[in-house]
């Protein structure tokens, strides 16, 4: 019976895995077209039962690691070396596929997280974990492409055989992107006039970019 538990829980993790393969594309087609649709999507299985949530399409937190797994891999397969004069504490991060995985999950769950809160806020709602949730997953559709982004940039920088100016404007259209779809969401969410969202959006990126370094800094002093 054990035997048979174990093979079922093998057979679905085999299938979830393969399935990325078609539910990724499809997902990262989708948020890119129309961020405030996949985002009002999110929304609306949150009030499914659990076993129907985001069946044609890989949920929010999954697709923020999905990509961050992908970049991690295609830095290995370019060879991407750490970063020059590394701590012996980033060099445990990047030496580690792991290691850097979480810390790139790390990072890139703040903007999630802080817009999330932020929301909240202005909303003078309750913070909690089921409040905190919809927006949340919402928010990590825009973090999974916003993640996909900048790897894709910083590993153009760090390679010296292509223009450093590629790498520069492949991370500000994805900001331009970024910012504009968070702007929308804020100012529709909250009943406000785009260039307020536009505020409120800038304010939390800028947010989490400062917790964001807060966390690198001490890393690499160390």
């Amino acid at each position: 019976m054990d035997l048979m538990k174990i093979l079922r829980s093998f057979e679905e993790f085999i299938f979830e895995a393969i399935s990325w393969l078609v539910f990724y594309p499809v997902t990262l087609w989708r948020v890119v077209r129309g961020p405030l649709a996949a985002m009002d999507y999110s929304d609306r299985e949150q009030t499914d039962g659990e076993e129907g949530r985001y069946d044609d399409t890989l949920s929010p937190p999954l697709f923020l690691l999905a990509t961050i797994l992908l970049a991690n891999l295609i830095t290995a397969l370019l060879h991407v070396p750490p970063p020059p004069q590394a701590s012996p504490l980033t060099h445990a991060i990047f030496g580690s596929q792991q290691n850097l995985l979480l810390f790139r999950s790390l990072c890139f769950s703040l903007l999630p997280l802080v817009a999330a809160v932020t929301l909240l806020r202005h909303q003078k709602r309750r913070l909690s974990r089921e409040t905190l949730r919809p927006p949340f997953y919402a928010q990590c559709y825009l973090a999974g492409v916003c993640a996909a982004v900048m790897c894709i940039g910083l590993t153009i920088f760090s390679r010296p055989d292509v223009p450093n100016g590629l790498g520069a404007a492949v991370m500000a259209a994805g900001g331009v992107w970024f910012l504009t779809a968070q702007s929308r969401w804020f100012a529709r969410r909250l009943n406000l006039p785009l260039y307020k969202g536009f505020g409120i959006a800038v304010g939390a990126t800028l947010r989490a970019t400062v917790y964001l370094f807060a966390i690198i800094v001490p890393i690499v002093a160390l």
